[in-house]
């Protein structure tokens, strides 16, 4: 069927509008569909045994994550694919009444990992198949007292609000990078990292542990670019984003994230 140059140019105007309309739903990939896990904490109120962890994050209070954060279980954790993404929580269908009244929900970054314990045989939350979260005690208070121990919660993937620009953190040595990509927005969880040295074409990374990436290209006295990805196949590329006279140990922000 033949379209006549009026009839396609109002079809292209539907489209365009019909896309600015219904943005948010192209934009949003991930799934956001309310799941059924439990829920427990670890460590002190202090966070402390929170800090690094699975993921390759180090300082979280540094990082900008702070103590909203939890451990995820082998059904969840995805290898550390899942690093970096958010998630809703809030407690439900509680039988012992712990469920706070009212409390609404949390919003928390997986940034380590809670461990399978196969020589138990009760109380085995982060084995597989369950889906579990294991909160930082500051979080896990927000929606039930301490004394309840572990609790039935309700959960969906969410988009990731950070302040700032995406973050890159350099180590390794001069024929090996490792570089930590922290304060993803969007998805947060990072599926594909390329870099360019000043002196390069684009190089691909990959990935060494949560959201450590590496690649085995002398690079250093180099000025640096990158060309990110996140699980909703959103890609982002920041060019020159770290000087020719970075060092180990440094860390940089790019200037937009997802």
């Amino acid at each position: 069927m033949l379209i006549s140059s009026d009839n396609l140019v109002l079809w292209l105007g539907f489209v365009a509008i019909f896309g600015k309309v219904m943005g948010s739903r192209f934009i949003d990939t991930i799934d956001t569909t309310w799941y059924e896990a439990h829920a427990t904490f670890y460590g002190d109120i202090s966070g402390y045994e929170t800090m690094q962890g699975a993921c390759g994050y180090g300082n979280l209070f540094q990082q900008g994550y702070g103590l909203a954060t939890a451990a995820l279980s082998t059904a969840l954790f995805n290898n550390g694919g899942i690093c970096g993404a958010c998630f809703e929580i809030m407690c439900v269908n509680d039988e012992h009444n712990w469920c706070i009244p009212n409390a609404g929900t949390i919003k928390i970054t997986a940034t380590n990992f809670c461990p399978p314990n196969y020589t138990k045989t009760v109380g085995v939350w982060c084995n597989p198949p369950q889906r579990h979260f294991d909160l930082s005690l500051y979080m896990f208070i927000k929606m039930a007292p301490y004394r309840a121990g572990i609790i039935p919660v309700r959960y969906r993937r969410m988009l990731c609000q950070k302040q700032g620009g995406l973050r890159f953190e350099l180590k390794g040595n001069p024929y090996w990078l490792l570089v930590l990509l922290y304060n993803v927005g969007g998805a947060g969880d990072v599926v594909d990292v390329k870099i360019k040295g000043s002196s390069t074409g684009w190089l691909q990374m990959s990935r060494n542990w949560g959201q450590n990436w590496q690649v085995g290209t002398f690079l250093v006295g180099q000025g640096l670019s990158f060309r990110v990805t996140t699980s909703d196949r959103k890609t982002i590329e920041f060019d020159n984003v770290v000087p020719s006279s970075w060092q180990f140990g440094q860390n940089f922000e790019g200037n937009s994230n997802f």
